[in-house]
């Protein structure tokens, strides 16, 4: 859900003058990205090319966690790990999921801005909206008041769960490092459907779509999932190691569902979460074709299980 945040203030910065969505990245960043062709609006559309570093990092699923837990990066670092690999689309042809690209939108951020990610969410998001419960995380490792506890599923079938509670999340930082509620994701969707938070025109390019696997769709940091009763739902979904999140809302966000399941790295809870969409949406089941739908691959799932359409 980090990405959407991200999103919206990258479009607030377009509405403000500030930034231009199909001027190059490095006009901004200058020297960042080998491939001056990749525009902020590849970035925000996972159509940039640029290798997702976590597919290294989290290729075994607990040992990749207990090597990051409590590290912390600089944007640069994780730049850097993406660019080691070679890139993996030309820029501006298919989408091809990628934390890299939110990384680089968090950067855009700090470097048009001069303040940290954290502050212009909560300056421009959070505040305005009144969420009581949603801040941004890094690099603490504690979680305020209460919270639920996130458990992560190893890789070898039967191995006893890992609390994976405790973490910087400095691996995703302005690309999964914020922590919500429930009912202020549905505030932040609904607000942000109806037109609260950019301009119509900025809304407009959100949700302007390339495909993105079976019944879905990518705009800019946001996505849109088609229902079999062929109503379409706006929003994202989440991993983060010991938790998976679905946020969305009908087009114009008089009706939102947020749901968290406290673990990862777990297909048959994945696609669990994909059915509750039917029934909040359509008010029936899961039909059994979605039912048998393959997992989606989430960040913290080891490269042997069955690939997937999103991530965090």
């Amino acid at each position: 859900m980090t990405k959407v945040f991200s999103a919206v203030v990258l479009l607030q910065l377009v509405d403000e003058g500030r930034l231009t969505l199909d001027a190059p990245v490095n006009r901004y960043l200058p020297g960042l990205l080998p491939d001056a062709r990749i525009t902020v609006r590849h970035v925000l559309s996972h159509r940039s090319g640029l290798y997702d570093y976590t597919n290294d990092m989290f290729a075994r699923t607990v040992p990749g966690f207990e090597s990051v837990r409590t590290r912390v990066f600089t944007y640069r670092e994780l730049v850097n790990r993406s660019l080691s690999r070679p890139r993996t689309t030309k820029p501006g042809s298919v989408y091809a999921y990628s934390n890299t690209n939110f990384v680089v939108a968090g950067m855009l951020i700090e470097k048009l801005t001069g303040n940290s990610v954290r502050t212009e969410y909560q300056n421009r998001i959070i505040r305005p909206l009144r969420l009581r419960d949603t801040f941004y995380a890094h690099p603490a490792t504690k979680i305020p008041g209460r919270y639920a506890r996130g458990y992560l599923t190893p890789d070898a079938a039967g191995a006893p769960l890992v609390d994976a509670t405790e973490q910087t999340a400095s691996w995703a930082q302005s690309a999964g490092a914020l922590i919500s509620t429930t009912g202020d994701l549905n505030t932040f969707l609904s607000a942000l459907l109806g037109g609260r938070l950019t301009s119509r025109a900025q809304l407009a390019q959100m949700q302007r779509w390339v495909p993105a696997g079976t019944a879905q769709s990518y705009g800019l940091g946001l996505r849109r999932r088609d229902l079999s009763c062929g109503v379409s739902v706006y929003g994202h979904t989440g991993a983060v190691q010991g938790y998976y999140t679905y946020a969305f809302a009908s087009k114009d966000g008089g009706r939102a569902l947020a749901a968290l399941a406290n673990t990862s790295n777990n297909g048959r809870v994945h696609t669990t979460m994909l059915g509750v969409l039917e029934s909040a949406f359509c008010g029936k089941s899961a039909k059994a074709g979605a039912r048998s739908a393959r997992a989606e691959r989430s960040e913290d799932v080891a490269r042997g299980n069955p690939p997937g359409a999103e991530r965090r």
